[in-house]
């Protein structure tokens, strides 16, 4: 893995803690509104929400880790997509525990935390598994490159999906996307570094 993308990881992860130090002020109050204000209500987002379902998450995540091992036969990379995806949605679950941000005040709303958005999170780290481990079935850098840009569109719409429904607020899944991408990176590198060592 490169230094930019190292970089990026740290930068996102700082980004995170930013958010989750500032969440409450006024200045993110007006952001989130802002937010709510223009995607609220917008069904044609909101449906995307089922993709970054736990139970969708789950299956995909199993899927794919027995496709990883018919395909390569390597234990890393089995264990690379269980570790990233499954430790990063208790990851999430810890975090929402210790910071306890109420979700929006809506009649029905849901009774757990908000923040970080498990569906920016996890959307995204399955996603980008998703794109990582397909990427090595193929030799086209363009294919690669497309799974990735679909991976992104995917995860941008799974978040506001979240905003559409008014079930998290703006910052919610900003800060999941960036915790997600901080995790995601962290994962690579130690995959990486371990599969080095076995060859």
């Amino acid at each position: 893995m490169n230094k930019r993308l190292s970089f990026f990881a740290i930068a996102a992860f700082l980004i995170f803690c930013l958010f989750m130090l500032t969440y409450d002020t006024q200045f993110i109050a007006v952001v989130d509104q802002a937010a709510f204000d223009l995607l609220y209500g917008n069904e044609t987002i909101a449906i995307f929400h089922s993709l970054g379902a736990t139970k969708v998450i789950t299956a995909v995540t199993f899927i794919l880790a027995i496709f990883a091992w018919f395909r390569f036969r390597k234990i890393q990379l089995v264990l690379f997509i269980l570790v990233t995806v499954g430790l990063g949605y208790y990851l999430n679950q810890i975090l929402k525990q210790i910071i306890e941000r109420p979700r929006p005040e809506f009649l029905n709303q849901f009774t757990s935390f908000s923040f970080p958005s498990g569906h920016a999170m996890v959307g995204l780290l399955y996603l980008f598994t998703i794109a990582y481990v397909l990427g090595k079935t193929v030799s086209s850098i363009k294919v690669r490159s497309i799974l990735w840009i679909i991976a992104a569109i995917l995860i941008l719409f799974i978040g506001l999906s979240r905003i559409a429904e008014g079930h998290h607020y703006a910052s919610d899944i900003f800060a999941g996307w960036m915790l997600g991408c901080s995790w995601f990176t962290l994962c690579v590198k130690l995959y990486e570094i371990s599969f080095k060592r076995n060859t």
